[in-house]
């Protein structure tokens, strides 16, 4: 596995495109690993202190995913190294789109990512350069339908992506008007624990779990464990976290998601994050769900959690750990050697199994529909690397070797 990662990390990117704002200090980047399958898909991002080498990881991870939630095409990332928190933000997206808007008509997919909002910002930028939809140049690069087929698909993925969720079963509460796109990443998170349970042994019913990060992904996870029967015992947040050792009824936890303030936790009772941090790790919990941003987890907290009983890690995050490796860095390792790990590429691949099933034919856009198709795909990704290893170790290790056979 790891001469195949090696050959893979090394192999250049197809296409790298760089961008200088005429207007702003902005620069940017769109890198494209491969045009595997015609076409390559990722979102975009910004922040400030963003480089080439991050877009090029991030690609990269973005081509391991396609070969979990399909379709089977390249893997591609963009991103614009500005602040946006800055108010000329508005304009230094418009001319990014405007530049990259030839990629975007022709082979390359994109979307919503770190401060980058799809509904408000992406859609809107790239509909005035002409292009109907931010995955136009996937349909176009690797479907290569009619052009009746392209708008009916088209609208098919538009309305689902932004469909309203109406089933509790999904939505912690359906007045609240939250949509595919809000919870169906963390509802991935949550079911890759369910699946590994079923496949591997046991039951996620009882166990306890610990959230690392409380936006999207991490509050949704919080929601769909504690739904399933997890205990969450332990939330740790940017700004903070809450305890509780016997752990938070799904009642609570429901209200927690509903509380909280955009992307941040607020609860009753918050500890700093300097003491929810020298608390949290030593914790006695089975689940640790890390859905804050990319390498934060460090050996010595994986380490604290092992010594009081973890088990499983399901990724909401991209590269968790705090490796400066594009995959498969040493604490990467030491986590895969001791207990089990549930890959990035596999527990996170909600949103891109969402675009795939919604640019087949004809889907039902129903919640069920939707959630079960994402579930149905996780499920398959850690039943194929169970029936290559059986082992509770390991996991990681054998996703890759499946998914960078098919690759390289």
């Amino acid at each position: 596995m790891k001469d195949l990662l090696k050959k893979y990390e090394e192999k250049a990117p197809e296409i790298v495109f760089h961008w200088t704002d005429p207007e702003t200090e902005a620069e940017g980047w769109t890198v494209i690993n491969s045009l595997r399958g015609g076409a390559a898909g990722g979102g975009t991002r910004m922040r400030k202190g963003l480089d080439k080498n991050e877009v090029l990881s991030l690609a990269k991870t973005m081509e391991v995913k396609f070969t979990v939630a399909g379709p089977p095409i390249g893997g591609a990332k963009s991103g614009i190294n500005f602040d946006p928190a800055d108010p000329r933000k508005r304009g230094v997206l418009e001319r990014w789109f405007k530049a990259v808007s030839p990629l975007l008509k022709n082979y390359y997919g994109t979307g919503g990512d770190m401060n980058v909002d799809q509904r408000l910002e992406v859609i809107p930028f790239i509909e005035k350069c002409g292009i109907r939809h931010p995955q136009e140049g996937v349909f176009n690069g690797h479907f290569n339908p009619s052009e009746a087929d392209k708008v009916q698909r088209i609208g098919q993925l538009r309305d689902g992506v932004g469909k309203t969720l109406e089933s509790a079963t999904y939505s912690p509460d359906v007045s609240q008007n939250l949509k595919v796109a809000d919870m169906v990443t963390g509802f991935g998170v949550a079911e890759a624990v369910k699946h590994y349970y079923d496949i591997y042994g046991g039951s996620v019913k009882g166990k306890r779990a610990v959230v690392q990060g409380f936006g999207n992904v991490g509050s949704a996870a919080a929601f769909y464990l504690a739904q399933m029967g997890a205990k969450i015992v332990g939330i740790i947040d940017r700004n903070g976290g809450i305890i509780n050792k016997e752990g938070f009824s799904f009642e609570e936890v429901k209200q927690l998601f509903l509380n909280k303030n955009g992307n941040e936790l607020v609860a009753d009772n918050m500890m700093s994050f300097e003491e929810i941090n020298n608390q949290i790790w030593k914790l006695e919990t089975e689940i640790f769900a890390p859905c804050a941003a990319s390498r934060l987890v460090t050996k010595e907290q994986v380490s604290q959690m092992i010594e009081t009983g973890l088990e499983v890690i399901s990724c909401g995050a991209n590269v968790p750990f705090a490796d400066k490796e594009i995959f498969f860095g040493p604490i990467m390792e030491y986590t895969d050697e001791h207990i089990s790990l549930i890959p990035d590429f596999i527990s996170n691949c909600g949103m891109a199994r969402v675009f795939a099933y919604l640019m087949e034919g004809k889907a039902e856009l129903t919640d069920e529909a939707i959630f079960k198709d994402t579930s149905s795909t996780i499920k398959d990704a850690i039943q194929s690397t169970f029936d290559r290893n059986n082992s509770k170790t390991d996991i990681s290790k054998t996703s890759f070797e499946i998914a960078l056979k098919q690759l390289l």
